[in-house]
């Protein structure tokens, strides 16, 4: 497997791939988890797939894309959008809370990251990993490439757990609470925006 990074200028450069990345969201978030999202038959896509965001998707030996996530400075605006968990804290988006965090993050330090997704081919713990590694390595490339030195996300519990087993320094921003639409624990979850700390982490 490999990492690929790009934004919408140069998304051109991977061919399918980010169209390929829109339809495994929609595999995942809408027709697996059923969340209330912006979507048609073929993908799902919303207002922060936008030019202020970077992506950082992973290719199996035969180039199909089989993870990726999305991630943006909390700087970032389009139109009467910011990022994710800002929209969310100022009443924007009525499907997360709005408590989550403590205060608003506004600093080009700070990236968020979101729509992390996996294909259901890859099941074991091992390639698991190995996708979240791939993914995080390629966003923090982005992040720090433009002056980021923290990154944090709104996501499943298990992905802390993984972060932590990968050598992420990773840890909670907020409490836990249970998404309405699938059932499952999330979390705004951070991390340094470094690569990992431990040599040889378990995968």
């Amino acid at each position: 497997m490999k990492n690929i990074t790009f934004k919408l200028s140069n998304v051109h450069l991977h061919g399918p791939a980010f169209f390929d990345y829109l339809s495994l969201r929609k595999q995942f978030f809408v027709d697996e988890l059923h969340w209330q999202i912006p979507h048609d038959a073929e993908v799902e896509m919303d207002q922060y797939d936008n030019p202020m965001a970077r992506y950082s998707l992973v290719l199996d030996d035969h180039g199909r894309v089989v993870a990726g996530a999305r991630a943006m400075s909390t700087t970032a605006k389009w139109g009467d959008h910011t990022y994710m968990l800002k929209d969310a804290m100022t009443g924007k988006l009525g499907t997360i809370p709005s408590n989550l965090l403590s205060e608003i993050v506004d600093s080009p330090k700070v990236w968020e990251c979101t729509r992390l997704v996996m294909a259901p081919e890859i099941k074991s713990m091992r390639g698991r990993l190995q996708c979240l590694d791939l993914i995080v390595g390629g966003l923090i490339d982005m992040a720090t490439a433009e002056g980021a030195e923290r990154m944090m996300s709104l996501s499943n519990l298990w992905v802390l757990r993984a972060l932590k087993r990968l050598g992420y320094g990773a840890e909670f921003l907020g409490q836990p609470y249970e998404n309405d639409d699938d059932g499952h624990k999330y979390a705004v979850i951070g991390i340094p925006a470094r690569h990992k700390h431990v040599a040889n982490p378990v995968l």
